[in-house]
């Protein structure tokens, strides 16, 4: 059975994992540099908190941390206080077993909550998966920014996409 929970400081070795793989092997993030655990935890793991925003679900099946869903800032100007930006990382093993909606499902139910007006996401393409995801739990898209990111030597475009709450 899949428990979608908050996350644990003790998740963090397994997402850096995940997380890590992305940076490798894919242009789904931007981020170029392997992050360590140390960086992991004071950068990205301590903005979330348990109510409010800002918050992170895992979703763990038998004691393994299969990916995670989050809210961060979206930009630190404080009139978009209320605008949040969300990403969802799943173990490769793990895509496609709906996974993804039930961690969307949890994470924008309690954000909703919380004072947030809308969510957006931001969407390397091609990346069809993310797309019909996104889709299916009610994003729309919002604009296309071409080649706003290079890596592995080439450039990326990335679809935002929102969702009211």
């Amino acid at each position: 059975m899949t428990v979608i929970r908050h996350v644990k400081e003790a998740d963090l070795p397994a997402l850096l994992r995940i997380y890590n793989h992305y940076i490798r092997e894919t242009p789904i993030t931007f981020d170029i540099e392997e992050k360590t655990l140390a960086a992991r935890k004071a950068d990205w793991f301590s903005l979330f908190t348990d109510k409010g925003r800002y918050q992170c679900f895992v979703a763990e099946r038998e004691g393994q941390t299969l990916g995670w869903a989050c809210s961060m800032p979206f930009r630190p100007k404080q009139a978009y206080d209320t605008s949040v930006e969300v990403s969802i990382y799943l173990d490769p093993a793990a895509q496609g077993a709906g996974l993804g909606r039930a961690l969307y499902e949890r994470l924008l139910g309690e954000i909703g909550q919380a004072d947030t007006h809308r969510a957006l996401a931001g969407i390397t393409l091609p990346n069809e998966a993310s797309c019909a995801l996104h889709r299916a739990m009610g994003f729309e898209e919002a604009g296309l920014f071409r080649e706003v990111g290079r890596k592995f030597g080439r450039y990326w475009d990335v679809l935002w996409m929102e969702r009211a709450l």
